[in-house]
């Protein structure tokens, strides 16, 4: 009894991860918008992989297996922000986002002052 409740909660937490991925590829085709379209791939970027390993985990009941992906989500929650606010920081550098959309732009400000030194 116990094991099927966790192969439905597993195959549940896969199906919601696969949801959320959908939703961010379909976010990915509809803005147009640099920093818009890495928000939405970002965002359940994390959620996902979680939402995948934790069915895999509740199916597979393997304890290597498990302990193996959850190194995988500590150093996707470490280095996924720091990625994407360097991934961020390069496309507004290069020019490719449009800074005039923008009502505080305080990395210009910084970029600016650090010209100036």
């Amino acid at each position: 009894m116990m094991e099927t409740v966790m192969d439905v909660v597993g195959v549940g937490a896969i199906t919601l991860g696969a949801v959320l991925t959908l939703i961010a590829a379909l976010g990915m085709w509809r803005y147009g918008d640099l920093l818009a379209r890495q928000h939405v791939a970002t965002k359940p970027q994390v959620l996902s992989l979680l939402l995948y390993f934790v069915g895999i985990a509740l199916v597979v009941r393997s304890p290597q297996i498990t302990w193996t992906m959850l190194l995988v989500i500590v150093f996707q929650l470490v280095t996924a922000p720091i990625s994407a606010h360097l991934l961020a920081r390069a496309a507004y550098r290069t020019g490719r986002v449009d800074r005039e959309a923008y009502a505080i732009d305080e990395l210009a400000e910084d970029l600016e002052s650090t010209e100036r030194q």
